[in-house]
């Protein structure tokens, strides 16, 4: 059943209630997208996107426990072929519009395009969640006046490179330290753009130009990354760093080792959870509460 509509103070209050708050929040992948690496495909019939699934989705990952919908209309795996705005815009404005008239939950767009990032915050997005950091031209002061003139709130992703060519990238002396600095040149960046730290969320990009050795030291430096006082979101959510590890090669099969890893980075300090799978991540939560209050 759709819930009655917020308006926009009361999405931007919510947004802030739960990335400040003291219980950690679960963020569900929405993927628009034909090619993502788990989820490609699943809303669309004939190459249209299916609103009505989309919808169907989305009220099944609310039910689950899902804090937050996160939309995206771009793969951004390693190898996958970018998009033009217009067909980025084109998957993600009616998704977003649709589900801020019929459910209550904040939404965030999965995007560094600044047309898009502007119309998704019109159409009802709190939280602009880059994977580039707000790195490409004209991505930093759009979202610096949709801070500014909306209250929206930005996710900076540590990463390297484009999809094409990540992989190539990832070498580190020490990889926590060199994410860590790395993570704060966006943000000293950020604040001089005019966006206040209180807006900013961080995420060490889990799988970005980061091998699987790389994955797992960076995740044992989690809590390095979240003494830096932002709130810290962490999507391993069905990675090939479980893959590889587990001898998993099927995306699907890596929802155990998801929901793990989901605890642990929480336990390490993360305050979101970017998962596909919300049901098992809300169940292995509540099993680390009960042991580790939050």
């Amino acid at each position: 059943m759709a819930q009655q509509p917020p308006t926009d103070a009361s999405r931007i209050a919510h947004t802030r209630s739960l990335l400040h708050g003291q219980t950690p929040c679960i963020m569900a992948i929405v993927n628009v997208t034909p090619d993502s690496f788990s989820d490609g495909g699943i809303f669309f019939d004939g190459g249209q996107l299916q609103l009505a699934r989309v919808i169907d989705r989305a009220a099944r990952l609310i039910a689950d426990g899902a804090d937050l919908l996160d939309i995206g209309g771009e793969s951004t795996r390693p190898g996958a072929t970018p998009v033009s705005v217009t067909e980025e815009l084109s998957r993600v404005v009616p998704v977003i519009e649709a589900l801020a008239a019929r459910f209550a939950v904040p939404l965030s767009v999965d995007t560094s395009e600044p047309r898009v990032m502007r119309a998704a915050v019109v159409a009802g997005a709190t939280l602009i969640n880059d994977v580039r950091a707000l790195s490409r031209p004209y991505a930093l002061a759009t979202a610096a006046e949709l801070v500014r003139e909306a209250g929206v709130f930005v996710c900076l992703m540590h990463s390297r490179g484009e999809p094409g060519s990540m992989d190539e990238l990832a070498r580190y002396a020490s990889v926590v330290t060199e994410v860590r600095d790395e993570l704060m040149s966006r943000v000293q960046a950020a604040q001089s753009a005019g966006i206040d730290p209180k807006q900013i969320v961080l995420d060490p990009g889990f799988g970005f130009a980061k091998n699987s050795a790389q994955n797992y030291t960076l995740f044992r430096g989690l809590s390095q990354l979240a003494a830096l006082g932002f709130p810290l979101l962490v999507g391993v959510s069905r990675k090939r760093m479980i893959g590889e590890l587990l001898n998993l090669p099927v995306a699907a099969e890596r929802v155990l080792g998801s929901a793990v890893l989901a605890a642990l980075a929480v336990e390490r300090g993360a305050r979101i959870v970017r998962v596909h799978d919300v049901r098992e991540t809300a169940q292995a939560l509540r099993l680390f509460a009960a042991i580790e209050p939050f």
